[in-house]
Formats: C-alpha cells, structure tokens, sequence
C-alpha cells in the first residue's frame, strides 16, 4: 500500500469522526480497508511462513505444518 492510499484513509477516518462521509466516500473507504486488511493478512501470512515449531520429540516443523497436526 503506498503512502497516498494510507493518507486517504487517515483523511477519511478524520473526517468521519468531524462532519461525516458522504454514501461515497463511505464506499471508498470501506474498499480502502479491504485493500489494506488485505495486504496486512498476506504479510502474516508470509511472517508464518518463516516460522518453526520444534517438537517434543526434537524435529522442527514449519508453524503451518505443526498448527495443521493439532486441529
């Protein structure tokens, strides 16, 4: 997300708590938190990706792989 869609956001979020966001700049920012949650699950996601678990019995297993085992 670069620094012009954040400000929007920043903007929009003030001004909805001043006077109040017009039908659509109600949909504008909801379409700009979807983007932004969005981006924020997928880096998550890739932080997950370079985490391990070590076992009890030793091995070390990727964090997705041991969460899957104990569901």
């Amino acid at each position: 997300m670069d620094e012009q869609m954040l400000a929007r956001i920043n903007a929009l979020a003030k001004k909805k708590k001043t006077v109040g966001l017009t039908e659509a700049e109600q949909e504008e920012q909801k379409q700009l938190y979807r983007i932004y949650l969005g981006e924020i699950r997928q880096q998550f996601s890739r932080t997950l990706d370079s985490v391990s678990v070590e076992e009890k019995d030793g091995t070390v297993v990727p964090f997705k792989e041991a969460y899957k085992k104990k569901k």
